[in-house]
């Protein structure tokens, strides 16, 4: 290989960009794999002593010790009545069922929790649910936000109880030391502080948007010339064959990860699948952008490909603020975006296969 070559230099500056997007999934997985069984879960069994649990997978189950912290991803959690987890629990699962103990704190984002009579947490409580049910002892504070909370005959918290639901039952029966107080602000106040008090404005977040996907858009411009302007002729020429395959990918890829999780086997491969897919959705919607600039330029008789990108993302961005109006035309450019990427991946995947593709020059030609 010759790494003197401009072309060459650039993939690998988009391989290691792409590498950087997707190393947190893979960090997770070899963590995984590396103390999971070939069914898909992590087991600690009873009578067994491990030093900590972290990892992703369909199953954790907790019957034995964890003499460190529990920190997992997976379409289930429990900690069973004869486990025990000695540090903090970080959990983000489908279901959360503490039955046993936690001698550490809690924080637990799921679509359902549900600290049993026989569960217990020394530490505190910090939950985002669909439904939360506190039955069993926690010894410092809760914060519940979910859409359901309920407090349980057998509670006992050794703190203040403070929840944000559209629904909430107490028994007669719980014990709460610190007294039980309703605030809104756990579910509605999600602003990123400055210094700790005011929310940063909302342009903020905005502005980061458009400087995202202009860098982006730069380095697919820069590596990929000539697909870049494929995929940006491809829009232009084809809007309802690149929408219409849009629209399938968009649809069609979630459905077949699900089918490739069911078999269990196929979780760590669907887990890199959502990650490669939400690395083309948001590659999509930058060339969807590119594509609606130099459209735009053409019918000007001005073509310029760094013009067509900043004129695309920056309109894009202005159009979005328009109640509605906005939403349609993201949209639409990433259904456009998506489908002409998909395509021009799959012309030059039957190019290699033919022996007919070419790869991008220096200057974007063959």
């Amino acid at each position: 290989m010759n790494l003197s070559d401009s072309s060459t230099r650039r993939r690998i500056a988009v391989a290691l960009v792409i590498v950087a997007l997707l190393s947190p999934l893979a960090t997770g997985l070899a963590t995984a794999q590396s103390v999971q069984g070939p069914s898909g879960a992590i087991v600690v069994d009873e009578g067994e002593t491990v030093d900590g649990v972290e990892g992703v997978a369909g199953t954790i189950v907790v019957r034995g010790t964890v003499e460190g912290d529990l920190s997992g991803a997976a379409g289930s959690i429990r900690i069973a009545e004869t486990g025990r987890v000695d540090g903090n629990v970080q959990a983000a699962a489908g279901t959360v069922l503490v039955d046993g103990a936690v001698g550490g704190d809690a924080e637990v984002v799921a679509g359902s929790l549900d600290l049993t009579e026989t569960g217990r947490i020394d530490g505190s409580l910090n939950a985002g649910a669909g439904s939360i049910t506190v039955d069993g002892a926690v010894g410092g504070d809760v914060r519940a936000a979910a859409d359901s909370v309920v407090l349980g005959p057998n509670a006992d918290v050794g703190g203040e109880f403070r929840y944000d639901a559209d629904e909430f039952a107490q028994s007669p029966d719980a014990t709460v030391a610190g007294g039980v107080v309703e605030d809104a602000s756990l579910r509605g106040d999600t602003g990123v502080g400055i210094g700790g008090d005011e929310p940063l404005p909302s342009w903020v977040g905005s502005a980061y948007g458009v400087a995202v996907s202009l860098a982006l858009g730069a380095v697919l411009l820069l590596a990929f010339p000539r697909f870049s302007r494929d995929v940006a002729g491809r829009v232009s020429e084809g809007p309802l064959a690149s929408g219409g395959a849009g629209l399938l990918a968009l649809i069609a890829t979630p459905i077949l990860l699900v089918l490739v999780a069911i078999t269990i086997v196929g979780i760590p491969l669907a887990l890199v699948g959502v990650a490669a897919y939400v690395v083309a959705l948001w590659v999509g919607s930058v060339y969807g952008r590119y594509a609606l600039g130099s459209w735009a330029l053409d019918r000007l008789d001005r073509p310029n490909r760094w013009a067509a990108l900043l004129l695309g993302v920056v309109g894009v961005a202005l159009i979005g603020l328009v109640p509605w109006v906005g939403g349609l035309v993201d949209l639409l450019v990433l259904l456009f975006g998506l489908g002409a990427l998909a395509l021009g991946l799959r012309d030059r995947y039957r190019g290699r296969i033919d022996g007919t593709a070419s790869d991008d020059g220096p200057n974007g030609t063959d």
